[in-house]
């Protein structure tokens, strides 16, 4: 595990952003380190997100990441921009290789076993398990966990608060993607006041869910 994702274990929850205008990604930064939560990933679903992943970069004690990394092109953009680690929905070779060229973690969408042994054969240990709930949520999790023993899973796409413990009661859970820490509305609104609580809550909401399963 490189000291990255060790990070994003010790952080337990990914705020997982879209941004629409870049003026807001320091503010959005400052917001989830005020929160205790300086971790993000910005997505690239808008045209504005490899600035956004720029301009979140520049802030100190910020760990950023670029989600929706689709292509070796993105991969190299998003490095370039100043991604300290990746995400894709899907399992891509080149992209995997720019990522390990660069030194920079790439953690691939994975819903199947086959998709699971072709990122464990590309050297990879963790992946992302997308569209989580979708695909058969924790239990489907636990399932492939107790064939691929040494791959650690990162869960995106319908966590919740609701349901986030459900992920965490397999222990090959290290973090999971949130999207309702910092919705799209709250950026826009330019209410990151409310996204520093929701920030705080989802650390609070770690510690006990891994405290009461521990």
């Amino acid at each position: 595990m490189t000291e990255i994702q060790k990070s994003l274990k010790d952080f337990g929850v990914v705020p997982v952003i879209v941004i629409e205008d870049p003026k807001d990604a320091k503010p959005l930064c400052q917001a989830l380190i005020d929160g205790g939560l300086p971790v993000a990933e910005i997505t690239l679903r808008t045209d504005c997100a490899l600035e956004a992943i720029t301009k979140a970069s520049e802030v100190d004690g910020m760990l950023v990441g670029a989600g929706t990394v689709l292509n070796a092109t993105h991969a190299k953009q998003t490095i370039e921009a100043g991604a300290q680690f990746l995400v894709s929905p899907g399992l891509d070779k080149d992209s995997v290789c720019v990522a390990q060229k660069s030194a920079i973690p790439l953690i691939p969408g994975t819903t199947t076993a086959t998709e699971i042994q072709m990122a464990w054969n590309y050297g990879l240990r963790m992946v992302k398990f997308f569209p989580a709930e979708l695909s058969g949520g924790a239990k489907a999790v636990k399932g492939l966990s107790a064939v691929f023993r040494d791959m650690q899973f990162f869960p995106t796409g319908g966590i919740s608060e609701a349901n986030l413990a459900d992920y965490y009661s397999c222990p090959a859970v290290q973090v999971c993607g949130g999207s309702w820490i910092a919705p799209e509305k709250l950026i826009a609104a330019g209410d990151f006041g409310k996204i520093e609580k929701r920030a705080k809550d989802a650390v609070t909401l770690v510690q006990k869910t891994r405290e009461a399963l521990s």
